[in-house]
């Protein structure tokens, strides 16, 4: 099954201001997303650049919902608890 995944930055200007800290955190994001793309898992994934504010989006595939969220919860970005 695919899935349509968005996260949500903490705040509109987070692609344009994030602190190094945060810069560590997408790196990890992004190195998550890829080890799950070279697994089959991902599709695409990349950042939209709304003016109203920057976003991320992927399509995943995974056997159903239960999986799906169970990837999406382990993102490094969701595991952080900061906002996002």
């Amino acid at each position: 099954m695919d899935f349509f995944c968005k996260l949500h930055p903490p705040r509109p200007t987070f692609a344009h201001d994030m602190t190094d800290v945060e810069r560590q955190l997408m790196q990890a994001h992004a190195d998550y997303w890829q080890e799950w793309m070279s697994k089959g898992n991902v599709v695409t994934f990349g950042l939209v650049g709304d003016p109203a504010g920057p976003y991320g989006v992927g399509v995943v595939q995974f056997d159903g919902p239960d999986a799906a969220r169970a990837f999406a919860d382990g993102d490094p970005t969701i595991t952080a608890g900061v906002g996002f």
